[in-house]
């Protein structure tokens, strides 16, 4: 087939994915560039539905890493970027595009078990002061500094009160608070609903980033604060963006001497980690995470077990 064949059949799967299984639009997009790099790799577009062949050398080459030309994936990206091709071959082979079933030669790598690598209790201390958010509630103009220190020292306290995906906690509208409540409604992965409880500490630096900088900003914006309203925004009342939270992380991370390791996914895990040091049931902290499936949350226990054998042999006189 051509190059348009492929092309063709890859926009098809895509469309199948979003309008038949109803796939969410993150995942549409990461297939597309999944499939989009297949269909340019050398070979692709000539014999991609004459059998496995092309497909498993591609896999190969992308299997293998730090050789020049050969951007080698991380095993997390290997076993997706797999699961897409071999989905598309169903597919394909499903609607009669190709006469070989491609994806029965397909196998997924082995999945990795990546144990998070949370931080302390001090150490989130450490991070959530160095992001800053000095006093200054109520200034008409606020400076631009004072304002996003407070509104990142808000994001922070929420990512790690709550243990939310850096992509909830900026997909939040204004009535997903429930102040009195003291929750927040998040929408994940899947477009599950779930509602999390939101510590005092959290809260009260929320009401002050909410009423300053954030009124002022979406006020000089010409903004109001309706419903479908960002909580988290821009100096131009814009949502603030996944790169903004990122660096707002990393700037706090360097500042407070923790380096390269911490992410905003890093919160998260300090979430999990300290709820279950602390004695809670692992159903709960996977109601509160939002897995669909307690063998992701039970990641966290093997993280716990590791933390009480390094007390037990700093602590114990016959360890």
């Amino acid at each position: 087939m051509t190059a348009t064949g492929l092309d063709g059949a890859i926009e098809d799967y895509l469309t199948y994915l979003r309008v038949e299984r109803g796939v969410a639009d993150a995942t549409i997009r990461a297939y597309r560039s999944d499939l989009t790099d297949f269909a340019m790799s050398r070979g692709a577009a000539a014999g991609w539905a004459a059998g496995p062949e092309v497909a498993h050398r591609y896999l190969a080459a992308r299997a293998r890493r730090g050789r020049p030309n050969e951007p080698g994936l991380a095993p997390t990206s290997l076993r997706r970027r797999t699961a897409a091709i071999r989905g598309f071959y169903r597919f394909a082979y499903g609607d009669g595009l190709i006469p070989i079933d491609v994806a029965a030669h397909i196998d997924l790598p082995r999945q990795p078990r990546l144990l998070p690598d949370p931080l302390s209790v001090d150490e989130v201390d450490r991070l959530l002061e160095a992001a800053g958010g000095a006093p200054g509630a109520g200034d008409a103009s606020p400076s631009d500094a004072a304002g996003l220190a407070l509104r990142n020292r808000a994001l922070l306290e929420t990512l790690y009160a709550a243990g939310l995906r850096v992509s909830e906690a900026l997909s939040l509208d204004r009535e997903d608070l429930a102040r009195d409540a003291a929750t927040v409604r998040v929408i994940g992965k899947g477009d599950r609903e779930r509602l999390v409880p939101v510590g005092d500490v959290a809260l009260g630096w929320l009401d002050r980033y909410l009423a300053w900088p954030r009124a002022a900003w979406l006020a000089e914006a010409g903004e109001g604060d309706g419903p479908g309203t960002p909580v988290f925004v821009t100096r131009r009342g814009r949502r603030l963006t996944r790169q903004a939270a990122w660096t707002a992380v990393r700037d706090a991370a360097d500042a407070a001497g923790l380096g390269g390791r911490v992410t905003p996914h890093t919160l998260r895990h300090s979430f999990a980690t300290h709820l279950l040091e602390g004695g809670a049931d692992l159903r709960v902290v996977q109601e509160l995470l939002g897995h669909a499936s307690i063998a992701t949350t039970q990641l966290y226990t093997h993280v716990t077990g590791e933390r009480i054998r390094e007390v037990y042999a700093r602590a114990h006189p016959r360890a």
